[in-house]
């Protein structure tokens, strides 16, 4: 549950916000990002994210929920493809890629799931994996182990935000604080 009585300001492309601080965890306080719903936050995140898409990327790949209508605009923007690994398994999905996600910032563990169908589209290309916001670096993980499951090679990690001070590789926009042990 957000706690709106105490915020952290961002200025993102010229797009100011207060993001309410979050507890996924007990111990662990940090400010929430909202793509979704906010179309002027998410241009903003994709028109920061476009100058990182490497020159030679082939298509775009995130994850449901959250990343998604921000793939949607970079991919508009740049030209690109995208394909999205669903949260859960669809009727339609045969055969699917399936990926568990270890995370540890939000307590909880994920299965991401790929149509082969859709995996096919990532099978020889280059493929940047883009999220919205890297905490833990285990999503990041996930989508780059179903892009080589998919025939993909990955050739970026990008995301507008990451959490904390931590050494995932990869390009970002921002880092936000990650507070532990905060009352």
């Amino acid at each position: 549950m957000p706690d709106n009585s105490r915020t952290y300001p961002i200025t993102l492309s010229g797009v100011h916000r207060e993001l309410p601080f979050v507890r996924p965890t007990p111990n662990t306080l940090l400010p929430f990002v909202e793509f979704l719903g906010d179309v002027e936050l998410t241009t903003a995140g994709a028109r920061a994210l476009l100058p990182l898409v490497p020159s030679d990327s082939e298509f775009l790949f995130t994850c449901e929920t959250s990343s998604l209508p921000l793939v949607h605009v970079l991919a508009e923007l740049s030209g690109l493809s995208y394909e999205v690994a669903r949260k859960r398994r669809r009727p339609y999905m045969q055969d699917p890629l399936i990926q568990e996600v270890d995370s540890m910032t939000f307590g909880v563990g994920e299965t991401l799931w790929l149509s082969r169908v859709r995996a096919a589209h990532l099978k020889g290309k280059r493929v940047a994996i883009v999220l919205d916001v890297i905490a833990s670096g285990g999503t990041l993980s996930a989508l780059e182990k179903m892009t080589i499951a998919a025939g993909g090679v990955p050739c970026a990690r990008l995301a507008v935000f990451t959490y904390g001070d931590h050494s995932i590789p990869g390009s970002f926009v921002q880092q936000l604080p990650l507070l532990h042990n905060e009352e």
